[in-house]
Order: structure tokens, then sequence, then C-alpha cells
């Protein structure tokens, strides 16, 4: 079984912000495939590994990766309540329960329009 806090900072980052994984090199990659087995990992290190999962480069273009950076390690730092964590804790439970179902009428209220509408 996963890390119950992992669990809820996967569910923000990936599910709620789309930060989890894509595909890099021609291979699916996720989170997971980044993070050490062992020892120590800060939040600074769990944020880089989100960015090397979707194949982003923040270095490329600091100004418009910097909030993101932000956001995430803050999100880090919030679920486990400490900066730097045992790395072989951070493993997600894939069976975790899924977030509550957004409605119809929460998309057609609480989102913002497509910019290609």
């Amino acid at each position: 079984m996963g890390n119950p806090n992992f669990n809820a900072l996967i569910h923000e980052v990936c599910v709620g912000s789309g930060w989890c994984g894509g595909i890099v090199n021609d291979k699916p990659s996720h989170i997971d495939d980044f993070i050490p087995e062992a020892g120590l990992v800060s939040a600074e290190r769990l944020v880089e590994c989100l960015f090397q999962a979707v194949g982003v480069d923040p270095s490329s273009e600091p100004a418009k990766w910097a909030r993101h950076k932000d956001a995430l390690r803050e999100a880090f730092v919030r679920h486990p309540g400490a900066d730097i964590v045992d790395a072989s804790a951070q493993k997600w439970d894939v069976n975790s329960p899924p977030l509550p179902a957004i409605t119809a009428h929460q998309i057609a209220t609480e989102c913002p329009p497509s910019p290609r509408a």
C-alpha cells in the first residue's frame, strides 16, 4: 500500500494539475520513475522529478516555470508536512480512493470557457 500523504499529493498535482507524467523520449513516464528508491529526498528534488516526468526542462524558461515550481514545492511540503522526506515512503498507491467526481454542473459553472470556444 502506498503512503496516504503521497497519495493525496499525487491526486493534487497529477489529477488536479496534470503534473505526473507523459511521454518522454517516446516512452511513458510517471513521477514514480524518477524518485530515488531510498534515502532522503527534498521537496526541490521531488519537483525536479515532476518536471522530468513530463519532459520539461524548467531551466529553459525559468521565469515561465517559476510559479509552477513554487506551487508544486508548496504542495510537496504541505502533504507530508516536511521539506525533506524518506524517498522509500514516496510511493503512490494506484488503488487509493479516487477524488470525488466533478459534475457537469460544476464544469459549466466553475471552469473558465475554452480559449478556442
